[in-house]
């Protein structure tokens, strides 16, 4: 049994602005942050590295450190062989980058808490994830595990050298894909129909468990249908997300999606809850919703949207990172239920009503308590769904008096241009202004409190930002501000975007590959720069940056950017045809450079045009108004279709080929229909 933590100790981590470091601030682990300093330490003393990443919401790293880092024993032992840093990977996801892919690299299974061996000089040369205090299972006890990696470091030198050696040259030669692969059209299909057969056709999402909502495959599978027609790909993801809104992955009381499901049923969630994913499934439930009109996927983005307004904003407007999976150090325990606690909240007739709709029982459906459900068939009209809203209030406040999981307030600039763009694509569909006010506010305080002249920072707490940024708060960031900008015709967030574009070509871009590095040129703080292209729980960072030229080539008016993108697809398209299913986010992105329909509204009623061509799904739709020459760069191609024209139009190009003028608003997505079809 580990020994009480120390709560009079303080260690380093004191002085840390993330919510995760500060929960380990009473460890007996004498921890450093990553930085200089401690690198200087590990030289000085000639002691290995012991670097343990982890997040708030991950329940895993909590374990272990409860376990291991709170234990006084097992901290000596630390404190005595090694120098110990400590990473929130949120905040510093290059680093965690790094020595993730070092660990893949050595063929484990990479996962969060990371716990990695590096040389003092910051090389990786061993690792692991969860590591058991005593010895189960066939897996080492971690005091061992210390004692072996220290004694590998005074003994065998040589071998840490042969291994330090290996993972660097592997590492250095997965930065830089060879080759050049061709995919098109038929391609992305054949693709899409590869995926779409790896669903379960009846439970939704990916066969098997663990269940996550993957969304890049959705869209895929989306964009899929959108190209060629086929129901097929639309009812399949459709499925899923009717599946996940159903199911305890969703909260139905609160709103908002846990990280992900432990069954294959989507019955039981790891009960955190990120951002990103919330971001993420917010534009496919308008997108399922544009195209279905079925009510739930309305209701479920609703809610969402609802949480994140009511638990999720800062003061200032922006979005925190993510809700604790724990509260009263249980998984869960915020969120289960007995029979019992509703029927005495409910009464007794509506509360077996309402157990009856949400799969509550005597016994319950989760370690003797209840995960609220709707998994099971049954009937309910409009009228039972009254019922349950209201039944649903009552549980919600008195949910509200429990414990609650810790919230990470810190604001993370790319997970927040994720939910900006989804605020913005979803209240157009859905037809809610509120929240593209919510997305400008948001916007306006990274805009403003998150940036050193056209510089991003990655991560807001308590008035500190750290800087610079990542690739992926540029690439996130300057979508939203295209978003904003196709939403509103308002310039200044083109020119924010331009702004930071410029940023971002200037410090993060590789010269050889037209590819961007995660960190900035003037990162100073890492053993190298990660130069992944693969897609994480949130698109790659190039993906990302592939449609924000695309559309910045549109929306600008410089073709240069979109030779840019080009560049991009061919110099990374050889790692996606080796590595499929990594680079989905890619392949999203060379749908819109192939499929996209930049709908160019010009003249007195170009508002009209315009918000009717933003009616199209905005996966595959680029829309600019310009009701006079002012609203457009001087050497906007634009300039002539305003010029040549005496009354108001929507130039219509689809797959570098453009319509004539459509002069009459609602032809707009009839034109753009028959251009795809003669291209197809």
């Amino acid at each position: 049994m580990s020994a009480p933590q120390n709560t009079a100790h303080e260690n380093r981590l004191a002085q840390a602005t993330s919510p995760y470091l500060l929960q380990h601030k009473h460890n007996p682990v004498d921890w450093w942050q990553w930085g200089p300093e401690a690198l200087a330490e590990a030289k000085r003393s000639n002691r290995p590295i012991l670097l343990s990443v982890g997040y708030a919401a991950c329940h895993w790293c909590h374990v272990m450190a409860h376990e291991s880092f709170e234990d006084e024993a097992t901290a000596r032992v630390m404190n005595e062989l090694f120098v110990n840093i400590k990473v929130d990977r949120e905040e510093r996801p290059d680093i965690d980058q790094i020595y993730m892919s070092a660990l893949h690299m050595l063929g484990e299974q990479g996962g969060w808490p990371l716990t990695m061996f590096l040389t003092p000089a910051g090389e990786p040369v061993w690792g692991g994830t969860y590591f058991p205090k005593e010895s189960r299972y066939g897996r080492a006890a971690f005091v061992d595990i210390l004692h072996e990696v220290s004694r590998l470091f005074r003994d065998q030198p040589q071998k840490v050298e042969q291994n330090r050696a290996a993972l660097l040259a592997r590492l250095a030669q997965k930065a830089r894909p060879e080759g050049k692969v061709v995919i098109g059209i038929e391609e992305l299909d054949g693709a899409a129909k590869q995926i779409g057969n790896m669903f379960d056709s009846v439970l939704g999402g990916l066969r098997g468990a663990p269940k996550f909502p993957q969304p890049g495959l959705l869209e895929m599978l989306w964009r899929a249908g959108l190209r060629t027609g086929d129901a097929r790909f639309f009812d399949t993801a459709e499925h899923s997300l009717e599946r996940m809104s159903e199911g305890g992955i969703y909260d139905h009381l609160g709103g908002g999606f846990s990280r992900y499901s432990v069954d294959e049923r989507w019955l039981v969630p790891h009960f955190e809850k990120m951002l990103y994913d919330n971001a993420q499934l917010l534009d496919l439930l308008a997108l399922a919703y544009q195209r279905s009109h079925k009510e739930l996927f309305a209701t479920r983005a609703r809610e969402t949207v609802g949480w994140l307004k009511r638990e999720m904003t800062t003061k200032e407007g922006a979005f925190c990172a993510s809700l604790d999976a724990d509260s009263e150090g249980e998984e869960g325990k915020f969120y289960v239920w007995s029979k019992n606690e509703v029927i005495e909240l409910l009464g007794p007739d509506a509360g077996e009503f309402f157990a009856h709709h949400y799969d509550v029982t005597d016994d319950g459906n989760f370690e003797g308590h209840n995960i609220l459900n709707r998994l099971q068939p049954v009937e309910r009209g409009p009228a039972e769904e009254q019922r349950l809203s209201q039944l649903r209030d009552i549980l919600l406040d008195a949910r509200a008096a429990r414990v609650r999981p810790g919230l990470d307030d810190k604001v993370l600039a790319d997970w927040n241009g994720l939910m900006i763009a989804a605020l913005v694509n979803a209240g157009i569909i859905l037809e809610e202004p509120e929240w593209l006010d919510m997305a400008k506010r948001a916007f306006a305080f990274i805009a403003q409190s998150m940036t050193r002249g056209d510089r991003l920072g990655h991560s807001y707490r308590d008035g500190k930002v750290l800087f610079p940024g990542l690739a992926s708060d540029f690439a996130a960031m300057i979508r939203a501000a295209l978003a904003l900008y196709e939403a509103t015709g308002e310039k200044t967030y083109r020119e924010q975007a331009l702004t930071w574009q410029n940023a971002f070509d200037a410090h993060y871009s590789d010269n050889e590959t037209g590819a961007y590095y995660l960190t900035a040129d003037d990162a100073t703080d890492l053993l190298l720069r990660p130069h992944s292209t693969s897609d994480d729980a949130t698109p790659n960072p190039n993906a990302v940056a592939a449609g924000n030229l695309l559309r910045l080539a549109v929306l600008a008016g410089d073709d240069a950017f979109r030779a840019r993108a080009d560049r991009l697809f061919d110099h990374i398209l050889a790692a996606s045809a080796r590595n499929l299913f990594g680079h989905v986010a890619l392949l999203n992105a060379l749908d819109l450079r192939l499929r996209a329909a930049e709908i160019v509204c010009v003249g007195s009623e170009a508002e009209h045009f315009a918000q009717l061509a933003l009616r199209l799904p905005f996966l595959d739709r680029i829309v600019l108004r310009a009701a006079a020459s002012t609203d457009l760069p001087a050497a906007h191609p634009a300039q002539d279709k305003l010029k040549a024209l005496a009354g108001s139009a929507a130039f219509v190009c689809v797959a570098e080929t453009c319509s004539l003028p459509v002069l009459e608003p609602a032809k707009i997505a009839e034109t753009v229909e028959a251009m795809r079809e003669r291209g197809a």
